[in-house]
């Protein structure tokens, strides 16, 4: 019965875990970064790592995309760039934005965690559509 649940689900439960993952690789990125950097730097710097290892965790196992050729990659990973400056512009913009309205509690000694934990379930929602419908899409 799990099995017959998870093969039904499985590309929403992968992307939801890699989700999670991209967004644990995102905030252990921020929270390292901001020992050096200021917010928006470290948020910056984290947001990129991210898309890195968000890419590869897609094409390979959320998508399960095993066409490697140059043209296939290359037209994945441009669409997947564009978008994630798309959610990343909003990301690097909604952050301060929402610490600026209020939303820059501390949790756990990370400097606006409430703002950042709105601002990464809408853009691993808005990744997911992009993924699904434009970049991955078979």
């Amino acid at each position: 019965m799990i099995m017959k649940l998870f093969n039904k689900y499985k590309e929403q439960i992968l992307y939801l875990f890699f989700g999670v993952a991209t967004t644990i690789v995102n905030w252990v990125t921020y929270t390292v970064s901001l020992k050096v950097f200021s917010l928006v730097i470290s948020n910056s710097i984290a947001w990129l790592v991210a898309i890195i290892f968000a890419f590869i965790v897609n094409k390979l196992f959320v998508f399960e995309s095993v066409d490697f050729s140059f043209q296939k990659t290359a037209k994945e990973i441009i669409l997947f760039i564009g978008a994630r400056i798309f959610s990343g512009i909003f990301e690097i913009a909604g952050l301060p934005l929402l610490v600026f309205i209020g939303l820059n509690q501390t949790i756990f000694g990370i400097e606006g965690a409430v703002a950042k934990i709105l601002i990464s379930v809408i853009v691993v929602l808005s990744n997911y559509i992009f993924n699904k419908f434009v970049i991955f899409k078979k």
